[in-house]
């Protein structure tokens, strides 16, 4: 079974607020079996006009590990905290 890796690039537009959000999604991970491989970091763009603020790449067992996490109540109550905090775009892909 292939492992899948959750990829979210996030510009956070409060950093207060953003901070529940961290600390609830980090129990959402924990809960869930989330191997966090980047959770900001400096970025270094090598290629094209994409410019990052922050990415966070999370890895899990399986993609239906990774659904479960995203599908969580506890990962729904993180993204309720993040709301009018940060834009977020993530996307899961299956790993080999």
């Amino acid at each position: 079974m292939p492992s899948a890796y959750i990829i979210a690039h996030v510009d956070v537009t409060d950093p207060t607020q953003y901070e529940d959000y961290k600390r609830l999604s980090s129990l959402a991970m924990q809960a869930h079996g989330a191997e966090v491989c980047v959770r900001g970091g400096r970025v270094e763009v090598l290629e094209g006009d994409w410019s990052p603020t922050r990415i966070v790449v999370l890895k899990f067992p399986s993609p239906q590990q990774a659904r479960a996490f995203y599908d969580s109540t506890e990962y729904g109550q993180a993204r309720a905290a993040r709301e009018g905090a940060a834009v977020m775009r993530m996307v899961m892909v299956e790993g080999v």
